[in-house]
């Protein structure tokens, strides 16, 4: 399973995010699609490989990698659309300036890129 990957989507202050996912049905098959993520080095070196994924029973399984909330903000998202067994992870790579609430604009930003990337 390849991951489809969108980089250098958005900066701010000094962060970028990418976003990236695939069809996945399980938080073990997760672990293995973030595994294969960081086998790139600039994604190995992120400072946040934040994700969530909603499973066909509508279980949620997230991972916010210290950015508190962020994969809740996935999750919601992915909620709202009915996409499930589908991983998003969005990675972040800090600038040295702290964003604040507008770290949550981007997650949801970056997902909201990825899900339009998805239907085309």
């Amino acid at each position: 399973m390849t991951l489809r990957i969108i980089d250098s989507i958005i900066s701010d202050r000094g962060s970028k995010y990418a976003v990236s996912g695939a069809p996945c049905a399980s938080e073990d098959e997760a672990k293995a699609l973030i595994k294969e993520l960081c086998r790139k080095k600039k994604f190995a070196k992120a400072t946040h490989n934040t994700w969530g994924l909603l499973g066909s029973d509508g279980t949620p399984i997230k991972n916010d990698d210290g950015e508190s909330g962020a994969g809740m903000v996935i999750l919601r998202m992915l909620e709202r659309e009915g996409l499930t067994d589908h991983l998003v992870v969005v990675t972040r790579w800090y600038g040295g300036k702290h964003l604040g609430g507008d770290r949550f604009r981007h997650v949801q930003e970056a997902v909201r890129i990825y899900l339009e990337d998805l239907d085309r």
